[in-house]
């Protein structure tokens, strides 16, 4: 009878303090419902209100569902745009939910693949066939545990390739950080893969330090060559994104060329063009002309289309029409066809410099060697057509790209409102 009444009265105030705290939180739903505070203060007192009420009625032997006062498909409210730190948890849980998780049934299924005492070829073979980077990392790491042995470059080279491939840059650091620790292990295929994904990751500092390595490493086989070069030229001249950006890099891209020619290693053309290209990109084009003529002459390998195309946009940025023109048909004499930037290049220039009969010229021939026109293209010819004649001639011009089926519909609109915007 005592435990009944004590049970009895357990309940009851279980009861009130419930219902005290459902009209707190209607009184407080009333007063702050449009603020984001009291959601959290809503969501911490229902959790806090859960807790209690199973607390309350595990005594009785029966099962209770507790009630929530929290909707869980309720939208969050914010006032204006999430904030830095906001957005910045919100990456970190998004970065947290797409990592791969480790499956144990394969890394068994590998272990088992190996002999009792394997070699480090052995374990190579069986890396080299795993494409989940993670079993890869956790063999090498229990491989490495192994009594007598000892991973090679082989061994070495397979896991930084995995976990490169994969972006997993920290795992990939701490391995790198294992083979420099040992002398005595390196190659330049393996040292120039670690470059490519250091620089892929955009740490270029640590990639000059394993192209430092290279060079003060007492094994031939491990200096740099002419691919560690273009490495570096490719991870150099694709960081910036405008002119001053590219302006800076290409003086350490320039002392690295010529650091290559001073240890006696010649340059290619993907060398030269990478040159040719960072020299236009920072605006120095007389200096890749010097570069481009010197190809032949000097380092005794001779333009391709990409040369070519990098020196015909820069000339046609600096306005000089001209001279991209003779490159351009000097091109074309030696077989090759410009690309849809260097036709889009000298379109503009042209019409930029008032000389319409060739800029729809160049156009028509884009037409002819299946070359994308883009809108910036279309609408500056239409606009000095405009200026220069009259804007019946840049309707009739339209209406002909239309006939050609140069334009689709919705670019047509575009530039009929843009000229009907321009005659108003």
């Amino acid at each position: 009878m005592y435990h009944r009444r004590l049970a009895a009265n357990y309940s009851f105030i279980c009861a009130s303090s419930i219902s005290k705290c459902g009209n707190l939180i209607v009184h407080l739903h009333s007063h702050y419902h449009s603020t984001c505070c009291f959601q959290v203060q809503f969501h911490n007192l229902t959790k806090s209100l859960q807790v209690s009420t199973k607390e309350c009625f595990k005594g009785h032997g029966k099962c209770y569902m507790p009630v929530s006062f929290y909707s869980s498909t309720a939208t969050r409210r914010l006032r204006g745009p999430p904030t830095r730190s906001l957005r910045r948890r919100m990456c970190k849980r998004a970065l947290a939910a797409s990592r791969p998780v480790l499956d144990e049934s394969r890394v068994q299924k590998a272990m088992e693949k190996l002999p009792p005492r394997f070699t480090p070829e052995d374990l190579y073979n069986v890396m080299s066939v795993e494409e989940d980077p993670l079993v890869c990392l956790e063999l090498f790491n229990w491989a490495s545990t192994q009594h007598r042995f000892r991973h090679d470059v082989l061994t070495f080279h397979v896991t930084i390739k995995r976990l490169g491939a994969a972006s997993m840059y920290k795992e990939m650091d701490d391995i790198v950080n294992q083979v420099l620790s040992v002398p005595y292990i390196g190659s330049e295929a393996l040292f120039n893969t670690m470059i490519h994904y250091f620089i892929k990751a955009k740490k270029l500092i640590r990639a000059v330090n394993i192209f430092k390595h290279m060079q003060n490493s007492m094994k031939m086989d491990c200096r740099p060559s002419i691919i560690t070069y273009n490495i570096l030229f490719s991870g150099l001249l694709t960081v910036g994104r405008n002119t001053y950006i590219s302006y800076m890099y290409m003086e350490a891209a320039r002392n690295l060329f010529k650091q290559m020619i001073n240890d006696g290693i010649e340059p290619d053309v993907f060398s030269l063009n990478y040159m040719i290209k960072g020299y236009v990109l920072s605006l120095h084009v007389n200096d890749a002309l010097r570069i481009f003529h010197q190809m032949g002459a000097v380092y005794k390998c001779h333009p391709n289309s990409f040369s070519y195309d990098y020196l015909i946009h820069g000339l046609c940025v600096q306005g000089r029409t001209k001279n991209a023109k003779e490159l351009c048909d000097e091109m074309k004499m030696k077989g090759f066809t410009p690309s849809s930037k260097s036709y889009n290049s000298l379109v503009n220039a042209f019409a930029l410099g008032g000389e319409v009969e060739n800029a729809v010229k160049y156009l028509w021939e884009m037409n002819e060697n299946q070359r994308t026109v883009d809108f910036i293209t279309y609408r500056t010819v239409v606009d000095e057509i405009c200026r220069q004649q009259s804007v019946q001639d840049a309707v009739c011009f339209l209406k002909e790209l239309q006939e050609k089926n140069l334009v689709d519909g919705y670019t047509y609109k575009r530039l009929v409102y843009e000229l009907e915007d321009s005659k108003d």
